[in-house]
């Protein structure tokens, strides 16, 4: 394989800017993580302020940026899919609520979070 010339710091910096590229797109274009997104915006400080140690601290502020993690991922796979087409097929469908799955498990998980740590 031939050396594109993305090495050291031309590599970093290009990675920079594709992935600000995706937190852009996001943001832009997909609504649920807009509203992930102002979620986060909330959750982590208090989160930070809420937790009694660092493991604690960890997982609530955590727990809302891996739900806005989760939601990226969940986009990508239906731009794909939708990329190939919007015919119905199984296999298309099948990604898609996965993805969504993941999303709501993702969901669950920030709320037990919160409830087990702040709660009990």
């Amino acid at each position: 394989m031939a050396n594109s010339g993305n090495t050291g710091l031309t590599r970093l910096r290009k990675a920079a800017v594709f992935s600000w590229q995706g937190f852009r797109a996001a943001f832009r274009h997909e609504e649920a993580f807009r509203q992930e997104f102002w979620l986060a915006l909330l959750l982590v400080p208090l989160g930070l302020w809420l937790g009694d140690n660092g493991v604690e601290k960890f997982l609530l502020a955590g727990t809302p940026i891996l739900l806005m993690l989760v939601e990226i991922l969940n986009s990508a796979v239906e731009a794909v899919v939708d990329r190939f087409g919007n015919e119905w097929h199984e296999l298309s469908g099948r990604a898609k609520d996965m993805g969504s799955a993941a999303v709501l498990l993702a969901i669950l998980l920030l709320v037990a979070c919160w409830a087990l740590l702040l709660l009990f």
